[in-house]
């Protein structure tokens, strides 16, 4: 008797926004995760733990106790890969089955999963490319562009399907656009100084870019002073124009986090690139990029009409009655 009544209530199953929120926010966390880790696979000498793929040795698909702690790490890290795709997963159905479905959120999130299945696949050629710096920088990149899919995902999971409507002028909407682009680049030329320094992922790799890491490093910075010479004139561009204040808060917010990734990229520079600070560091580029995304998204707001107001409790009963 109990069994029709618990396979309705599967069937009619509809997610609150607050559960489809906290999915889409942890399949952003979860791909700040999978950055960290992967450069501790990296700075940890760990990179060729498993030296094939997608088997972690030639008749082992996980790793074995000869190959001791680089294959473990190694194989922990491709192992957080499939938790990844787990939360995905959960972000999908819960998207899914949201009511009123939502396309933009369910088309985001798929975005999600084809982008970890990508991932993967770079993640494979890394390995046998023998952690070439052009494919470990790639596999980075990669991160980047799924952290910015899921911060979308986030930012979008609270906002309504009404069109946006701009919160500045279009001439500091432009500065947010820049912004961002620089953001990228600085994070792009953060891959080459990593492709020209000494962690390479394991101690026999000798192939690195060729540009000097002093040179690459000022390259980086370069693009790190415009990036934060670009959002305090924002901030005060925003002041001037008595812009909302939650604008003007995520500006600050990313003023902070990038003065602090500098404070860190300048002391891990001259204290010979410690491991724990670079991981540290590669930590603070995703905030710096999920930072400036989020300021970007919120110079744009999709207020609630009428219509968006309206309960939905009417069409979940309608579920109810067809199941």
């Amino acid at each position: 008797m109990s069994s029709p009544s618990l396979m309705a209530r599967i069937r009619t199953w509809a997610p609150s926004d607050r559960t489809v929120r906290l999915a889409c926010l942890a399949v952003l966390v979860m791909n700040v995760v999978i950055v960290v880790t992967g450069g501790a696979v990296r700075l940890t000498g760990s990179g060729l733990g498993c030296p094939t793929w997608p088997t972690c040795t030639g008749s082992s698909l996980v790793a074995t106790p000869e190959m001791g702690i680089h294959g473990a790490i190694e194989f922990g890290n491709r192992t957080l890969t499939g938790v990844l795709s787990v939360v995905v997963g959960w972000a999908i159905i819960t998207t899914m089955r949201q009511r009123p479905r939502r396309a933009a959120l369910v088309r985001l999130a798929w975005a999600q999963l084809a982008g970890v299945a990508a991932q993967a696949l770079l993640g494979g050629v890394t390995v046998l490319t023998g952690l070439a710096p052009l494919t470990v920088a790639g596999h980075f990149l990669l991160s980047m562009a799924l952290i910015a899919g899921a911060t979308a995902l986030w930012v979008r999971s609270g906002e309504t399907d009404e069109p946006a409507r701009p919160l500045v002028r279009r001439e500091l909407r432009a500065l947010g656009t820049l912004l961002v682009v620089v953001v990228g680049v600085a994070v792009a030329l953060g891959t080459v100084v990593t492709g020209s320094g000494p962690h390479s992922g394991d101690p026999d790799v000798t192939h690195r870019f060729p540009i000097s890491p002093a040179a690459a490093a000022q390259l980086h910075a370069d693009a790190a002073f415009l990036t934060v010479g670009l959002s305090v004139a924002l901030w005060f561009a925003l002041r001037a124009t008595d812009a909302p204040a939650s604008v003007r808060v995520r500006t600050r917010d990313l003023i902070l986090v990038e003065l602090a990734q500098g404070l860190i990229g300048y002391v891990q520079y001259f204290t010979h690139l410690p491991i724990l600070l670079v991981g540290i560091h590669m930590l603070g580029s995703c905030l710096v990029w999920v930072a400036a995304l989020r300021l970007y998204l919120g110079m744009r707001e999709r207020p609630r009409s009428a219509q968006a107001l309206k309960p939905v409790a009417a069409e979940r009963q309608q579920a109810a009655n067809a199941a």
